[in-house]
């Protein structure tokens, strides 16, 4: 049974029986309390507590939840996910402990032709808490199960209480036996795996205060409103009803683990560490997937951080299975798929979700490349030096300098037999911050003082002539050197210019300075910025190329004619595409930032969701459009009153005085309030090419475009690159793509193949081996070097391959090899010699040091 369809039976059993359908909430919960939504509870607290009144009697839902608290968990227990779905049915005073067992069983033991789930009855346990009498004699004299079949357990099992003064009261629990060959008989009691917890019921009966511990609290009273709050973990029914182990290999998450086997070679079964760590990537790309449909972005912060771990983690373990290349993009969008019937919204937020992946994963694996190889040494000596703690500063470096997290730093230390000092790393980070508060104070220091430009700005604004003339004359009203006023300065000098007029356009309204020189007699200034540090006031920023100018010099002002038409075609385009954008999406697509320089352009527009190809391609077909039928660009000054009431758009936070500069295109269709440079008409623009749309934000796109002359290089790059493919491939352009998808599966194939040649040649070295077995104390022992291998995991397999074919007699394999051209030890001890007290661990430290290099050892 698919668990989509598990999810659609839970769902419409209790819809027929009067419960409203609750969709999920957001995985961001809105409790301030918590980063997320941790349990199908969550919702629902404001009614179960009673602060706000619910607006349903019973209701049925099935949430998003994340818990990150045992992520080391993962992949290592069948149930442990960070992200799960829990299926919850609710009373709010409505039914209680009678109709909430009866409907449970009901659903769980009605065949599957008539809606059921079909669990065998014989498979079933309940537990109880162990003074409800009330539960434990619905579940014997109604429901018909066996009295030995049902357990009374304690405060810590079968008790619900928040640990605050409030509702609580007993819950009860139904497992499924999974059998003899999973653990001990006992039932739940034992607290063995064989025994999974599918649904527990809650009955909140009581209002409890003075809370002293789990088991010493005082009951008030018990409600006269009493709610019923139950939760069945969908993907634990899952993996049952799909007759698999664990969550992991369910309909949701094996497409995504069979991926991973895939892209790293290895078989899903084959090695139980290999088995970890795909089950890891298939759990934390799936959560960090639904976290970023939930709008949530990677950041060192808050929900941010526990996205960036997930994405980070999920890296390291394809690494860890030898795939040191990036693989979200063919990761994630498996992920998608297999989630989408669930959640239809992934196929939309599809492409907004794999550029953050890829962006992610793109600075991690930067990350890794440094920061491993510092890592990797930092324990090598720390080894060395016989000592069992990596240095504090080390793990600052690391974090500061390369951004490699710390917690992964402990997990790697750890994996080692390591620690790593955290005092001393959480004092560093400490210094750090209390360093860069005294940074802030400072610069906001610096920046506040404005008084050098105060008599500059006094004598009056500087005029800016630039739209009109490329070229203007003035005077040299001041020199700033350093910060300080200066009366002249010489050759070589950087400095700032004051003066009375100027043609250069100064950087505002996301349009970037001109280029362009400041001459006079005798002199000539290279413009390097030119900025506005107070209102009214335009400050260029200059290095001397020839001669010395003084304060009082004449000055000429001379833009870069070819700059200032590249800029004044992308600050056009930029209002071409905006109003494009509004046309094809509406007037909720207000833009929100802008830049725009010689031949390129980029935008940021208030829309959650990514555009798709049609609608990008439509948003530019528009704007070129525009450009051929040659529309005026009209500039206006008028007073704002009058420019709001003729519709021009106020954009992004600018701030305007009592008079504006309205520029329209094309009249009303695209109107706004601006001080940049524009076209005559939009023909000039020329071609508008768009490059790129991305995310910015939850609620916030980019869209980029090459403008004017850089557009058409980009077509004529993109031509000449289809022609190069073309030739290469000996195909025409239609069908270049179909050629390279042949190829590249072609490719795959080819790998698959070299990867199972390799794997037969590692296994051809297995009888070799074991025949070199001798007797060493209470052991057998293989200790042999086996020359060069292409990796540490190569020779972890080989070591194990050996350890097995000696069977059952206490075994121990010592293996060394040149990987990458250092010596590695692997040791791998069975269960026998692990009893005789031999460990593998010893004997590849000591192995390691005699060889001088690393070592891993294996206590298997």
């Amino acid at each position: 049974m698919r668990t989509d369809e598990i999810r659609r039976r839970y769902l419409q059993f209790f819809a027929d029986r009067g419960h409203t359908v609750v969709p999920s909430a957001s995985l961001v919960s809105p409790d301030p309390s918590l980063l997320f939504t941790v349990a199908g509870m969550v919702p629902f607290i404001p009614y179960l507590n009673g602060t706000v009144p619910a607006p349903y009697p019973r209701a049925v839902d099935s949430q998003k939840c994340i818990r990150t608290l045992d992520i080391e968990e993962v992949g290592r227990t069948p149930r442990h996910g960070t992200f799960f779905q829990m299926l919850g049915n609710w009373s709010f005073g409505d039914y209680f402990k009678h109709d909430a067992i009866v409907w449970a069983w009901e659903l769980l033991t009605t065949p599957e032709d008539d809606g059921g789930f079909g669990f065998d009855p014989a498979d079933l346990w309940v537990t109880v808490f162990q003074d409800d009498d009330e539960a434990a004699g619905i579940w014997r004299d109604v429901v018909g199960v066996r009295p030995e079949r049902i357990q009374r357990l304690g405060y810590a099992d079968n008790y619900w209480m928040t640990g605050q003064p409030g509702p609580a009261g007993p819950d009860s629990e139904i497992f499924f036996d999974r059998g003899p060959a999973y653990g001990a008989d006992g039932g739940p009691a034992t607290g063995d795996d064989r025994y999974v917890e599918i649904w527990n019921l809650v009955f909140m009966q009581y209002e409890i205060a003075n809370i002293r511990s789990k088991e010493d609290f005082d009951v008030v009273r018990e409600l006269p409103n009493k709610n019923v709050d139950t939760g069945m973990g969908l993907e634990r029914v899952a993996f049952l009803k799909q007759g698999v182990d664990n969550m992991y290999e369910i309909d949701q998450m094996r497409p995504v683990l069979d991926k991973a086997a895939e892209l790293s070679g290895r078989a899903y079964g084959a090695d139980h560490e290999d088995d970890v760590r795909m089950r890891v990537v298939s759990d934390h790309v799936r959560s960090a997937m639904m976290l970023m449909l939930d709008g949530v972005t990677p950041s060192n912060e808050g929900r941010g951080y526990v996205l960036r771990r997930l994405l980070r983690r999920t890296v390291r373990a394809m690494r860890l299975l030898g795939v040191e290349r990036p693989t979200f993009g063919e990761l994630f969008p498996v992920s998608r798929d297999a989630m989408a019937p669930t959640y239809p919204e992934l196929l939309a937020e599809g492409g907004r979700i794999q550029r953050l992946a890829d962006a992610e994963e793109e600075t991690f694996l930067r990350t890794l490349s440094g920061g491993t190889a510092i890592l990797e040494t930092a324990i090598a000596r720390t080894r060395e030096a016989g000592a069992a703690e990596v240095a504090g500063d080390t793990a600052f470096l690391l974090h500061d300098t390369y951004g490699f997290p710390i917690d992964l730093t402990l997990e790697v230390a750890e994996e080692a037999g390591l620690t790593v000092d955290r005092d001393a790393f959480d004092r560093l980070m400490q210094e750090q911050r209390s360093r860069a508060k005294a940074d802030a104070k400072a610069r906001k220091t610096a920046l506040a003082d404005l008084s050098v430009y105060r008599e500059f700005r006094a004598a009056g604004e500087t005029a800016f002539l630039g739209y009109r003339e490329l070229v203007a004359d003035s005077r040299v009203l001041g020199l700033i050197r350093d910060g300080v006023g200066v009366g002249s300065i010489a050759l070589g000098d950087i400095a700032e210019v004051i003066l009375a007029e100027t043609s250069l356009y100064a950087e505002s309204g996301g349009q970037d300075a001109d280029q362009g020189e400041i001459q006079g007699p005798g002199y000539r200034l290279e413009v390097l910025d030119v900025q506005r540090p107070v209102p009214g006031l335009v400050s260029h920023r200059v290095q001397v190329v020839e001669g010395e100018v003084a304060v009082g010099d004449p000055a000429r002002t001379v833009v870069d004619p070819l700059y200032r038409r590249g800029a004044t075609q992308a600050h056009s385009a930029t209002h071409l595409i905006h109003a494009a954008l509004r046309q094809v999406l509406g007037p909720d697509a207000h833009q929100a930032g802008s830049y725009n320089r010689a031949g390129y352009m980029r935008l940021d527009f208030s829309w959650s969701s990514p555009l798709s190809p049609e609608t990008r391609s439509e948003v530019e077909d528009i704007a070129n459009l525009r450009v051929d039928e040659d529309l005026e660009v009209v500039t206006r000054v008028l007073p704002i009153d009058e420019a709001k009431a003729a519709g021009a758009m106020a954009l992004f936070g600018e701030k305007y005085g009592d008079v504006v500069r309205m520029v329209d295109i094309g009249g009303p269709w695209s109107r706004e309030l601006c001080g940049g440079t524009h076209v005559a008409h939009s023909s000039e623009i020329g071609l508008i090419n768009v490059v790129g749309e991305s995310s910015v934000g939850a609620s916030a796109r980019r869209i980029e475009s090459l403008v004017g002359p850089e557009a058409f290089r980009e077509f004529a790059a993109e031509r000449a690159l289809v022609a190069q493919l073309g030739a290469s491939l000996k195909a025409p352009r239609s069908e270049i793509a179909e050629r390279v998808a042949d190829l590249a599966a072609s490719l795959k194939a080819a790998e698959r193949r070299i990867a199972e040649f390799e794997r037969q040649a590692l296994a051809q070295r297995v009888p070799a081996l074991a025949q070199q077995a001798r007797a060493v104390g209470p052991v057998t022992a293989v200790l042999e070097q086996v020359g060069a291998l292409e990796s540490a995991d190569d020779l972890r397999r080989l070591a194990i391959d050996v350890r097995d074919r000696l069977g059952a007699v206490p075994a121990v394999v010592g293996l060394a090899a040149v990987v990458g051209g250092r010596p590695v030890v692997i040791a791998a001890t069975n269960g026998p010699a692990r009893d005789a007290g031999v460990k593998a661990g010893p004997l590849a430290k000591a192995g390691a040091a005699a060889l001088g290099g690393g070592g891993v050892g294996r206590a298997r």
